[in-house]
């Protein structure tokens, strides 16, 4: 069944190049259309184009539906071009002639969009919460360890005293911006495209005040050539913001796999967080962060691949909007299971104490130590040639005092302002 069927016969290979996989992806959104149905349903009765018994049986037939989609029993068999298509079988097989009614005012562009929009609305809010969880994680961590001293490193190379409270507060304040472009894209697809019809509207009287209502949505898009429009522009936002999360969870992933590594030796993880090697008995490898940081690095090439796809498209509808709609929705799924696997782990993490005194570290204190020379009266710039002369004529002697001293200085992390600013974000 195909909600276009005008009778006419489609060639069977150009049917399977069309519909592509959209049976697969329909699944995910296969709820919200449901849930778009029931208010569209509610709406052509307010406004009499269906009577209460007729909606009544439309309400009673899309729950049973919604109820095979939660139970996972619900099938899109090859017969059907997409959900909507099946949706609207099965009404019609169990009520006849009301099920046809269920299309009145509406096109299956704006059908695809709403329950687009309804879908990306809910999964960025589960991001949304499952970020802010890991950010709750990692504040902790960060109070646990601010005394426990991590040399900072700039161009791989050691470089100044840090901390890993410093270190896990760092990425715990990149989330809170993260998680302001996250809300923003929320915001643009927090508007109702129902009503815009193929994008030219519907000259039924049709209410969509009403279904913005009735589906929660904060606001309309008002013109019906905007609605249609935003299809690739709502896309290309969410990759962007996908994106941007999706950076700092490679980030943070990388830094892990650094220093998990026997050079570096900062940090471990329990061997059931680990894999070994089919010939090296001694490996331990961190292959979940790995897998983080591969599958968030193609997260973030999503937003070229909806940019490309739609780049000087003109206005209306084409058919190359079918193509967002997989990767996309991948994208999501794949987010929210890297921020649980993330959190999940990052729990268990086992920080390691430091030796600072050894040789590879010598050096570390340098800038502190040019410090106390400008505290005792020399300017700085006197300060960082002393200091450098020693270096580099190999008479410098590091001052161990200051390991005590700095700790002091890096373990002010001003959590609370960070706590601050994630509140703020969130309200």
């Amino acid at each position: 069944m195909k909600l276009w069927d005008k009778g006419l016969s489609i060639d069977k290979k150009i049917e399977d190049f069309t519909v592509g996989n959209d049976r697969e992806i329909d699944l995910h959104i296969a709820p919200y259309d449901i849930q778009a149905s029931v208010a569209h349903a509610k709406m052509l009765q307010k406004i009499g184009i269906i009577s209460k018994e007729e909606l009544t049986q439309l309400e009673e037939g899309l729950h049973m539906l919604q109820q095979q989609i939660t139970n996972k029993t619900f099938v899109i068999e090859p017969e059907f071009e997409d959900v909507h298509s099946k949706i609207e079988f099965e009404l019609t097989k169990t009520y006849g002639e009301v099920g046809k009614k269920i299309h009145t005012a509406r096109s299956r562009n704006d059908q695809v969009l709403v329950a687009l929009h309804l879908y990306y609305k809910e999964n960025l809010s589960l991001i949304i919460e499952k970020t802010t969880l890991l950010f709750n994680t990692l504040l902790q961590l960060a109070e646990t360890h601010k005394n426990h001293l991590l040399p900072g490193y700039t161009h791989l190379q050691v470089a100044m005293p840090s901390s890993f409270g410093l270190w896990f507060s760092a990425y715990a304040e990149l989330l809170i911006d993260d998680l302001s472009i996250l809300k923003a894209a929320l915001k643009t697809i927090d508007q109702n495209p129902l009503g815009s019809a193929a994008g030219y509207g519907s000259s039924f009287p049709i209410d969509r005040q009403f279904t913005t209502h009735e589906l929660n949505f904060s606001t309309l898009k008002y013109n019906v050539v905007a609605a249609q429009m935003s299809r690739g522009k709502s896309e290309r936002t969410l990759a962007m913001a996908l994106g941007n999360i999706s950076n700092t969870l490679a980030r943070f992933a990388m830094d892990i796999c650094l220093y998990m590594s026997q050079n570096f030796n900062f940090l471990s993880f329990p061997d059931t967080l680990t894999t070994g090697s089919s010939i090296m008995p001694h490996k331990k490898n961190p292959d979940v962060f790995e897998l983080i940081r591969g599958k968030c690095n193609k997260i973030q090439a999503l937003q070229t691949e909806m940019v490309l796809i739609t780049n000087n498209l003109p206005s209306g509808y084409h058919r190359d909007y079918q193509l967002l709609k997989e990767n996309c929705i991948v994208a999501f799924e794949d987010l929210k299971n890297i921020l649980d696997i993330f959190e999940y782990a990052i729990k268990q993490v086992s920080v390691k104490n430091i030796n600072l005194h050894d040789e590879k570290y010598k050096y570390l204190f340098t800038v502190d130590n040019i410090n106390t020379l400008v505290e005792n009266g020399i300017s700085f710039r006197e300060a960082y040639k002393k200091i450098g002369t020693a270096v580099n004529n190999g008479t410098y002697v590091p001052d161990t005092q200051k390991t005590h001293t700095h700790q002091g200085s890096i373990g002010n992390l001003c959590l609370d302002k960070i706590e601050e600013k994630m509140k703020y974000i969130l309200d």
